[in-house]
């Protein structure tokens, strides 16, 4: 049964896509929870083009920040931890760090590793991969420049990865935001899938559908501005 809180919400406008600037005041209005809520896209796309499936991997520095204050683990020489510490990461290791892993201790939600430990953590896919932590070039967590992959995931770098149904799920900020903040975050998500876009040279859109929603919120439709 619905909660009263949410049945007072705007009525869904599923059926009437409006543009993200038009609807980022009626999601604020829906952001009834008592707590600072999380503004979420969802985007569907194309994820095969003929005989090639479309697996985007990728990461975007938003401009405004996630709001989120995100826990980092490196796995690293001895030589770059100190590194690694001083740019903010709470918890920093080598192969000790491995072995806690190994044993399931994943009290992160990024792991960042640099090239000489990857031979050794690429072992632990069964543990990191459902988690999605397993250290990935394309979104910055494999870089022998631990202090700036550290210093971009607690700056608001966001990932942008695809499953195998075609969805996308990526976090834009919090209500307290702005809407200008929230404006560019959203636009530079889309300049980057316009980017990705190019690389696969995908014909016709890329994108079939696209959702907007807050972490206790219901759903609206986004009509882009343009063709992505």
């Amino acid at each position: 049964m619905s909660s009263k809180r949410y049945n007072k919400m705007i009525a869904d406008k599923n059926q009437y896509p409006e543009t993200f600037s038009k609807l980022i005041s009626e999601i604020k209005k829906n952001c009834t929870a008592k707590f600072d809520e999380s503004i979420d896209l969802s985007f569907q796309i194309v994820n095969k083009q003929k005989k090639n499936e479309i697996n985007i991997r990728t990461s975007v520095n938003l401009p405004s920040g996630t709001g989120k204050n995100i826990k980092i683990a490196v796995v690293c020489d001895e030589d770059k931890q100190k590194s690694a510490k001083d740019a903010g990461a709470e918890i920093v290791g080598g192969d000790d760090l491995i072995e806690k892993i190994k044993s399931g201790e994943l009290n992160f939600e990024k792991l960042i590793c640099t090239t000489s430990m990857m031979s050794k953590l690429s072992k632990l896919g069964k543990v990191l991969g459902p988690k999605g932590l397993m250290p990935n070039p394309k979104l910055g967590t494999v870089s022998d420049d631990v202090a700036t992959a550290v210093k971009n995931a607690k700056s608001g770098q966001a990932e942008i990865r695809n499953d195998k149904d075609g969805n996308i799920g990526v976090s834009i900020g919090k209500k307290s935001f702005s809407d200008d903040k929230l404006l560019k975050n959203f636009n530079a998500i889309l300049d980057t899938l316009e980017k990705e876009k190019s690389n696969y040279n995908v014909k016709g859109n890329l994108i079939k559908s696209s959702f907007i929603t807050s972490s206790m919120g219901k759903s609206f439709k986004i009509k882009l501005d343009k063709s992505i």
